[in-house]
């Protein structure tokens, strides 16, 4: 008898196959912009973290530094990074579901170029107060064929705020068709904001 897979294994290998070919090739650019804004201790999660390029910028910026995905390809080459780096990050391979977030946890959150909107009230009762979330990924608008084709993975015009409506605002950008299309960010929205008490 044949043993179907589940939708878990077709996901990790998916993603097991696409990270064993990509490389640590761009930077944690989003977060060093918005670096000003990172406290000087705390609990940080590379959510969706795929190489943990964010969690390697984190923890380089003295953060207790976790990194969690469904793909053991790319938290095995982030545990290898780290190790070159002298740097310490906690690797979880897990999916990402709205179960296995625990409740006031960490101090920041990062997640990028991952869209899951179920997990948006997981996420802001994942973050400790005061905490800060940072989030970018990819805009319906976008003018480039990087990012996903499915348009259920792209964000509307000003999506960010509203499924993170309970969180302040600290930054929120999202450039659009808007004036010169060769310049600025245009595949992508980022928004920046912090739990209430």
């Amino acid at each position: 008898m044949k043993v179907m897979p589940t939708n878990r294994t077709v996901t990790e290998a998916k993603w097991d196959a696409i990270y064993q070919k990509k490389d640590f090739s761009w930077e944690a650019d989003f977060l060093l912009e918005n670096s000003f804004l990172l406290p000087r201790q705390g609990k940080a999660l590379d959510l969706a973290s795929g190489l943990g390029e964010n969690a390697l910028f984190l923890a380089g910026r003295g953060l207790e530094s976790h990194a969690w995905d469904i793909s053991s390809m790319a938290l095995t080459r982030l545990k290898k990074k780290a190790a070159q780096k002298n740097l310490a990050i906690a690797v979880k391979h897990t999916d990402i579901v709205a179960a296995k977030l625990p409740k006031n946890e960490f101090d920041v959150i990062v997640v990028c170029r991952f869209l899951d909107r179920s997990l948006s009230h997981a996420i802001i009762d994942c973050l400790k107060p005061d905490g800060l979330l940072f989030y970018k990924t990819y805009v319906k608008e976008k003018i480039a064929v990087d990012g996903p084709g499915n348009p259920g993975f792209l964000l509307d015009r000003n999506e960010l705020l509203n499924i993170f409506n309970p969180l302040t605002v600290v930054a929120y950008r999202e450039n659009s068709r808007l004036g010169d299309l060769t310049s600025g960010d245009r595949n992508e929205a980022y928004f920046i904001g912090q739990k209430r008490h």
